[in-house]
């Protein structure tokens, strides 16, 4: 699933693209997901994507090189 642009969607449809994208898939050793997200709420980290101040993309890339360790 490809994340809404934040030019042509609403807020509603970030947070759900949000919730749906981490929605939990119950097979933790495949999934990944929490593992990324490092103990934190997908919705607040995503949280200016949702509120369209800046991309899914940028967010994510920030999140990834950022090498912090999990926190809460």
């Amino acid at each position: 699933m490809v994340a809404p642009d934040i030019e042509t969607s609403t807020r509603e449809e970030r947070l759900e693209f949000i919730r749906e994208e981490f929605k939990c898939l119950g097979n933790c050793p495949i999934c990944g997901k929490c593992s990324f997200l490092r103990g934190r709420e997908a919705e607040d980290l995503y949280a200016d994507y949702i509120e369209g101040h800046r991309s899914f993309r940028d967010i994510t890339a920030e999140h990834r090189n950022s090498g912090h360790p999990f926190r809460s």
